[in-house]
């Protein structure tokens, strides 16, 4: 495995950094694309779906059942799934609902007339949801670390959902302090080290989850992983694909990203 610890990381700061592309295409696109927006969210909840439960809960199944045993093993891989789903859930519970970035915010809201007085409450809205970002980037971030640390392959697909998935992150960052201060270099540091919450997380899972690093670990972390990309993908990314959904978009993107998972686990892992 250490030879793979330079990819894990490098896919792992790539994931995370996603979250200034989104500041940037804030700034210099003029409008949202809602029929490209439902496609895509509808597309990556289908790729996040597909892969948690087709690929990464039956690697994390086989690592505990190998070591545990069928019936503890199974067990713990149950456990594990829930647990992550709770464990994403709690994080959501305790982030104010103006501050949670499952709220999205759309590009040309940027072009409404700013004012560094406008509205003190919008910066405390950016503020929170660069916070609530950073918090649950963590979790993707030891996710996306131990997933290309145990395979490559499986951590580059894993990897570049959580990177698309940021992309509307750093949007949702960047507009409401743009819009409250006027500061483009503000709202995109802000967005920027946002997303510095996911290499945190696999530099916190090298230097302590490394040293128990077993099957057993293994499988229980891989669990959780499964259980997040579920959760996120039910509660944020399927939802936020219905809102601008029309004919059927989104649902075409859910198929379509799993079609894709589906031939990428056929031909390359």
């Amino acid at each position: 495995m250490p030879e793979n610890l330079l990819i894990a990381f490098g896919l792992t700061l790539m994931a995370g950094l996603a979250t200034g592309i989104g500041s940037l295409l804030a700034f210099f696109t003029s409008r949202t694309n809602t029929k490209f927006l439902s496609l895509a969210l509808g597309f990556l909840a289908g790729v996040m779906i597909y892969v948690s439960m087709v690929e990464i809960f039956f690697k994390a199944q086989e690592a505990l059942t190998e070591s545990l045993g069928e019936s503890m093993g199974n067990w713990m891989t149950v456990v594990g799934f829930f647990g992550g789903m709770l464990l994403i859930a709690l994080i959501d519970k305790f982030i104010p609902k103006h501050g949670n970035p499952h709220e999205l915010k759309k590009v040309e809201d940027m072009n409404k007339t700013v004012s560094p007085d406008q509205d003190p409450a919008l910066l405390k809205m950016g503020m929170f949801t660069a916070l609530a970002i950073a918090i649950h980037n963590f979790p993707e971030g030891i996710a996306t670390f131990m997933a290309a640390l145990h395979d490559p392959a499986l951590g580059v697909a894993i990897a570049v959902a959580v990177a698309i998935h940021n992309i509307p992150e750093g949007i949702a960052v960047a507009v409401p302090i743009y819009y409250a201060t006027g500061d483009k270099k503000k709202a995109f540091k802000l967005s920027f080290l946002s997303g510095l919450a996911e290499p945190l997380g696999a530099i916190v899972a090298f230097l302590f989850l490394m040293p128990f690093l077993n099957d057993v670990m293994f499988g229980i972390v891989f669990a959780a992983v499964a259980g997040i990309m579920i959760f996120i993908s039910l509660d944020e990314l399927l939802p936020a694909a219905k809102k601008y959904d029309e004919a059927h978009i989104s649902i075409y993107g859910v198929i379509g990203g799993m079609a894709v998972m589906a031939l990428s686990l056929l031909l390359f892992i």
